[in-house]
């Protein structure tokens, strides 16, 4: 493939960038666009799984984000009266050769914009730049922009146009616009981080609770300002029946008030809910939402990665992990092709499938399923051990692993996809 190609990718987030620094990897110099004028390190926390980390590693990132993040060793899944219902090692502890890293989402991004000025030039990242039009034509793409600041439009004519802008991505509604808003299940997400000492050995997740009422909670490093450790933690709580429409308001605000008490009682030995929640600062409110997988991704030369193609329901840490793998094989495939054409047809083979797996193995609670049996099954009294069998939920962490493409066997003697490999 002629790395002359003029490449521009739509969204400066997680996966947008990957594909920015892994086309650069490739000898290509693409030009991101991102909406946002000024860009800031919002959001909260996330984890990056060992075959996620494996590629930014190969991108020469991972001592910067050892030191950024937290190298989780454990999972810990407990009911709602603190009950181990299973507990497996993670990251290098489960002999990957990669670690599982968790790290404040908003660092990240930041730190892979920082990479992307560095080695591709100030230039490479236009902000304040929103998209407005974009159509194939031939073998280019005719795409607009307005000004996020005045206002004007402006025209450009790639080679190549990747959609990673996110859930709401304007790339996809392009060639889905009668799709509408995201799935919501009638879940919601209370988000935060609080500055205390991550419990259960400081370098586990924790998964506790079912479906319906879950807390979620794991170490993402120091807080860049004050020193400080800090928490990540999530509260689930269902609220409306499934596929109704969602709330108007994303990230906005969270009262306490609206699921504190209901996680009053939650104080287990070493772990205390409660106390957590009251340590936090802002807390946002998110609906859980994905949409159904798409029949088709790529539209002449233009294609979609990340949360823009597929996604999925925060469970599994598998969401900023699977943009970051879509990355990494469209620049694989783009470096090893003879044309864009062929190109983005083996990437869309490698990853639109896969991914879509992954979503609605999702939508069926993923790996977390293990809590909802435990619930059920234990309703009628009994003991754990004997109403859901080790060998059981051992499956049902084993089978999610093959699906999201994960298992340490097959990540470890996978070959690389740093082209010349």
């Amino acid at each position: 493939m002629d790395r002359n190609l003029d490449i521009a990718i739509v969204g400066g987030g997680i996966a947008g960038l990957t594909a920015a620094l892994s086309l650069h990897a490739a000898g290509f110099r693409p030009i991101v666009y991102e909406a946002v004028q000024k860009p800031a390190p919002l959001g909260v926390g996330i984890n990056l799984l060992p075959h996620a980390v494996r590629e930014l590693a190969e991108l020469g990132l991972l001592d910067e984000l050892l030191a950024l993040g937290v190298a989780i060793t454990d999972l810990n899944y407990l009911t709602a009266t603190g009950e181990l219902v299973w507990h497996e090692p993670r990251g290098l502890a489960a002999g990957y050769h990669w670690p599982q890293i968790a790290i404040h989402r908003g660092q990240l991004q930041m730190f892979l914009i920082e990479k992307v000025q560095q080695r591709l030039g100030p230039q490479a990242v236009r902000f304040g730049a929103e998209l407005v039009g974009v159509e194939p034509v031939g073998t280019k793409v005719e795409a607009r922009f307005a000004d996020r600041a005045s206002g004007r439009e402006t025209g450009i004519s790639p080679d190549l146009l990747i959609g990673a802008d996110g859930i709401h991505s304007a790339v996809r509604r392009r060639f889905y616009p009668a799709e509408g808003m995201p799935r919501w299940n009638g879940i919601t997400l209370w988000r935060s981080t609080s500055p205390v000492t991550a419990p259960m050995g400081g370098r586990a997740m924790i998964w506790a609770g079912w479906s319906g009422q879950k807390f979620v909670a794991y170490p993402i490093g120091r807080d860049p300002l004050t020193g400080a450790e800090r928490l990540n933690w999530i509260c689930d709580m269902k609220r409306a029946d499934a596929d109704t429409p969602p709330p108007r308001d994303w990230n906005r605000a969270g009262d306490r008030a609206d699921f504190l008490p209901r996680f009053a009682d939650w104080r287990w030995s070493g772990l205390d809910v409660p106390a957590i929640i009251a340590a936090a600062g802002p807390i946002y409110e998110f609906p859980m939402v994905d949409r159904d997988p798409l029949p088709c991704w790529t539209f002449g030369h233009v294609t979609l990665l990340g949360n823009a193609a597929h996604p999925m329901y925060p469970i599994g840490s598998n969401g900023a992990t699977q943009g970051i793998i879509d990355a990494r094989v469209l620049a694989w495939h783009l470096a090893s092709a003879g044309s864009v054409a062929e190109a983005l047809a083996g990437y869309e083979a490698d990853r639109r499938e896969a991914t879509a797996r992954i979503v609605l193995m999702n939508r069926q609670q993923g790996p977390d399923r293990v809590l909802d049996l435990a619930r059920d099954r234990l309703a009628d009294g009994g003991v754990l051990a004997d109403v859901l069998p080790m060998g059981e939920r051992r499956a049902i962490a084993d089978g999610y692993k093959q699906t999201a493409g994960f298992s340490p066997k097959i990540l470890n003697e996978r070959a690389s996809f740093s082209p010349g490999h």
